[in-house]
């Protein structure tokens, strides 16, 4: 025991007396294998593109009295706005719009989250049947008046959220500048 206790010392006193650590000429087998076995190689998925959509999504840059520019293109009067693409929007005001005129959002498939809903300059009440019906149908409502209603949607958009807008234009003069005219 005092010949343990002696060579113990000495390994603690003396660093060059400890063995360097050993290379091992051969790597350690993982437990498991890494490529697949005969029966495996004979169960792939094939997948069938039906349709390719655009990357790019829908973005208000500007809008006036008259309409809207979307994605470098002019949209006259009232339009809805749904995940790919514009439609004219039959109405004329606030008053005008009904359960039919949403009845566009809720055929969609993607299923459309929310539906931003832009009144003109103020944001007016719609009726309590048609927020219901969208309700009924799992979508939600947002009221702002335009130029919110127009950054809202751009805002969701850029969130990557399934988003529809109705727009009625402002009769007031034109906003929301494209990008580059807001960082002069």
């Amino acid at each position: 025991m005092a010949t343990a206790l002696a060579l113990r010392s000495l390994y603690r006193a003396r660093p060059s007396l400890r063995c360097p650590p050993v290379e091992l000429p051969w790597a350690p087998r993982r437990g498991h294998r890494l490529s697949p076995a005969d029966d495996e190689l004979y169960q792939r998925t094939h997948i069938s593109l039906l349709q390719r959509e655009a990357a790019q999504a829908m973005y208000i840059d500007s809008y006036n009295s008259r309409g809207f520019m979307i994605n470098g293109n002019r949209v006259l009067g009232p339009c809805a706005l749904l995940p790919h693409s514009v439609v004219q929007w039959n109405v004329g005001s606030h008053q005008d719009i009904t359960e039919e005129s949403f009845s566009l959002f809720w055929m969609l498939e993607p299923r459309i989250e929310i539906v931003v809903v832009g009144t003109g300059d103020r944001t007016e009440r719609l009726q309590s049947q048609v927020l219901q019906a969208m309700r009924q149908r799992g979508i939600a409502v947002e009221v702002q008046d335009t130029p919110n209603a127009c950054a809202t949607f751009n805002f969701l958009c850029h969130e990557g959220r399934v988003t529809g807008a109705a727009l009625i234009p402002p009769p007031g003069g034109t906003s929301l500048k494209p990008l580059g005219q807001a960082a002069q």
